[in-house]
């Protein structure tokens, strides 16, 4: 018997694996808190990056989530925040040689042809070990709007000049900086403590505008900030994807009847983040909950909370947080031999609803911790995969690239196009696909075992060796949601 489930499970996996979508966010968390980059100099921290994000790349990710405003400071060139301690050991002190990490992400993600997604920390202002703020940092120059809270300080959601302070610095973001998105975790109001009340009996009494319940008033609160937000962004640049990762739990189903049979905190009634309303509203493009435990798990069944947030969640695209270290330390639930990731990305394939996954964190990937990252590069994410689509934000595709020719040069037998006529944003082409088959293949576009390279290039090297293979190339174009265009095609000999 238990040969036999070995080998469903092994057919299973290869199934997954020759059937790999084509369209699959890939996503991976590099955070600041946990002090990996902090007072390293700027050579170091650049090496390091540069390691990982070539690790991950080999892993087949493409997008980066960058940590840039873990407590209202800042990894980035910023005129109203200071910068951050976890950069350079110090608040307010920049670093030296100076460079700003943010715009060096972006140029190194988008050479490696992956997203890059800023990630903020919306209302925490200062963390527990965190001794000593600047004289620019919001708890110094309003140190009214802030609150107390085991050991932080949290800018208080029911006022209503910090939720115009983030969306401020949002704004800031996005205009001066080209990212494809930007992104909050679960930090809205904090994380509980038994004993320990929220001081906000003051803004309940002062801008409650007659609700009665102070639940309500508090998710009230963020449903304010979290739509404010999302316009925002749009405002000023309607392609930046606006996503948030809320706790991996909605509701329990003592709690309510569309709850998960699940026992544990609980966005809505604890965190005070009604999530389900932001995606069924339209004021997010992305959902990550951070689904961290695993099968079996008796309080949060990873596979009780998987089906349930692709049931109820999926008004937008949907991707699950994965926690790597928890995953690789959990038994398969049939083979106590092999740890959870074959079982948990078989779950994932099964649910139509869920288009993509993001690593807790990517550290953990590129150390290959339990062969993760091992079983990414070789099965998971062997081959690459587009973006997946975003049709209420853009729905067009650009046209098809034009002249496709090859062409002998110095370097090589190179393969070069025109970009498609386009001028506004949702019909230039930022990035084109490249496919490539053999004379006794069908043309068949879906399949990613055919991509050889998605480039932000017009050229693309060939691989010549007698002359005498015929193949087919087909170049599509790519706008800056990936829409994809019409083929083009070109034979060539090799």
């Amino acid at each position: 018997m238990k040969r036999l489930l070995s080998l469903i499970i092994v057919l299973l996996a290869l199934t997954t694996a020759q059937a790999q979508p084509k369209r699959e966010f890939r996503g991976a968390w590099i955070q600041c808190v946990n002090g990996q980059f902090q007072g390293l100099s700027t050579q170091t921290m650049q090496e390091t990056l540069t390691y990982q994000l070539d690790e991950l790349q080999k892993d087949g990710c493409n997008a980066i989530i960058f940590q840039v405003r873990p407590e209202c400071d800042a990894l980035y060139a910023s005129n109203l925040e200071p910068w951050s301690r976890f950069l350079t050991g110090q608040q307010g002190k920049a670093p030296s040689p100076y460079w700003d990490p943010l715009q060096w992400m972006i140029e190194q993600c988008h050479a490696r042809n992956m997203e890059l997604h800023a990630w903020i920390n919306p209302y925490r202002a200062k963390t527990k070990g965190t001794t000593s703020v600047s004289v620019n940092h919001v708890v110094y120059q309003h140190p009214e709007r802030c609150f107390d809270y085991d050991g932080q300080k949290i800018l208080n959601p029911g006022i209503p000049e910090n939720r115009d302070y983030i969306c401020q610095v949002a704004r800031d973001i996005v205009s001066r900086y080209d990212i494809d998105g930007i992104h909050m975790d679960d930090y809205f109001y904090p994380y509980p403590v038994s004993g320990m009340p929220i001081p906000d009996d003051q803004q309940f009494q002062q801008y409650s505008n007659g609700i009665a319940d102070r639940g309500d008033w508090r998710r009230h609160n963020v449903n304010l900030f979290i739509k404010q937000f999302y316009e925002t962004v749009h405002a000023v640049k309607p392609w930046v994807k606006v996503g948030i990762s809320p706790f991996g739990i909605y509701r329990n189903k003592r709690s309510s009847e569309i709850g998960s049979q699940t026992n544990g905190l609980q966005n809505y009634d604890d965190l005070y983040a009604d999530i389900l309303l932001w995606v069924n509203n339209g004021w997010l493009d992305y959902c990550v909950p951070q689904v961290y435990w695993e099968i079996g798990n008796k309080a949060a069944d990873y596979d009780t909370l998987v089906r349930w947030w692709a049931q109820y969640a999926s008004a937008r695209p949907l991707y699950i947080g994965e926690d790597i270290e928890r995953t690789v330390k959990a038994r398969h639930p049939q083979n106590p031999e092999r740890h959870q990731q074959e079982a948990k990305q078989i779950l994932r394939d099964q649910l139509p609803a869920i288009k993509g996954s993001v690593l807790w964190y990517a550290k953990a990937a590129v150390d290959n911790v339990g062969g993760y990252g091992t079983m990414l590069r070789q099965q998971y994410w062997r081959n690459p995969a587009l973006q997946p689509t975003m049709p209420f934000l853009d729905k067009k595709a650009p046209k098809k690239p034009r002249s496709v020719r090859p062409v002998w040069t110095a370097d090589g037998y190179i393969l070069f196009w025109t970009a498609p006529k386009g001028t506004k944003w949702d019909d230039v082409a930022t990035r084109y696909v490249v496919y490539r088959f053999a004379p006794d293949e069908a043309i068949n576009t879906e399949s990613t075992s055919h991509i050889v390279a998605i480039t932000n290039q017009t050229f693309l090297k060939l691989p010549y060796a007698d002359g005498r293979q015929n193949y087919t190339y087909i170049v599509t174009a790519l706008d800056r949601l990936q829409n994809e265009s019409k083929p083009a095609k070109k034979k060539v000999k090799l």
